[in-house]
């Protein structure tokens, strides 16, 4: 399928809180069945990879709310937190038979590299999935706008944000049932109508280096039909 591949390399964000469950804040059972995913898309496509992974099951930054907790130091907790998912996605991955590098914005160099995108470009290109960890490694930034980022410096085709619902909605479908899903949304007006499903500053780093992102619902069918260049999801992106 590689041929055909509508994008050759992708950026994957993956939310933190699928990676745990009732059983707990960090639940491999629940990181196989990603990890697996992961896989045999890598399989049937030879997609080039990285991913970024947030930290929302350990760690989220409301949490803080009413204390006297200083922002920074929750941030890097999330940021931590972070470290752990990927290490996680990273053990289930290579058990299933791939190569993979974590790499982190925080160096912690007996755990996994650090990183720097010379060697991130190298290791995707001899086909390693790169497990981006640690967010910025600044505060006051989110995975989100980590994930803006890389995939930019990565020279990624596309951002794929992974989330619970099938696409972007003009209103919330949990407490609408009549919500429309939204096939098509540029970047001025996925600001301008705060839609919630990155912030701000991703969508600002986007939108200025016409970075498309589609968002979608997390499974192995509907990634390889992305990349076949199916319409999934929603899409963000330049007017046409």
């Amino acid at each position: 399928m590689k041929e055909k591949l509508a994008y050759k390399r992708i950026l994957l964000k993956l939310s933190g809180e699928i990676f745990g469950s009732e059983k707990g804040i960090l639940d491999f059972n629940q990181v196989n069945k990603i990890a697996s995913v992961i896989q045999n898309v890598r399989k049937n496509t030879q997609v080039e990879m990285a991913i970024v992974i947030g930290a929302g099951n350990i760690f989220r930054g409301r949490l803080i709310e009413d204390t006297e907790v200083d922002h920074v130091v929750a941030d890097q907790i999330g940021m931590i937190g972070t470290i752990i998912n990927s290490l996680a996605l990273q053990e289930e991955i290579e058990r299933l038979g791939n190569n993979t590098r974590v790499m982190s914005a925080i160096p912690i160099h007996s755990v996994c590299e650090l990183f720097i995108r010379r060697r991130a470009l190298r290791h995707i290109e001899k086909g390693r999935i790169v497990i981006l960890a640690g967010g910025t490694g600044n505060p006051y930034f989110t995975t989100d706008s980590a994930a803006a980022l890389r995939a930019i410096e990565l020279k990624c085709d596309i951002l794929l944000k992974a989330s619970n619902v099938d696409g972007v909605y003009e209103k919330d479908p949990k407490k609408y049932p009549d919500a429309k899903k939204i096939d098509f949304i540029d970047y001025q007006s996925a600001l301008e109508k705060g839609v919630n499903v990155m912030d701000n500053t991703a969508f600002a780093l986007c939108q200025g280096r016409k970075m498309p992102i589609i968002v979608f619902n997390f499974n192995q069918e509907n990634i390889e039909k992305i990349l076949q260049g199916e319409k999934v999801g929603t899409l963000i992106a330049e007017k046409s």
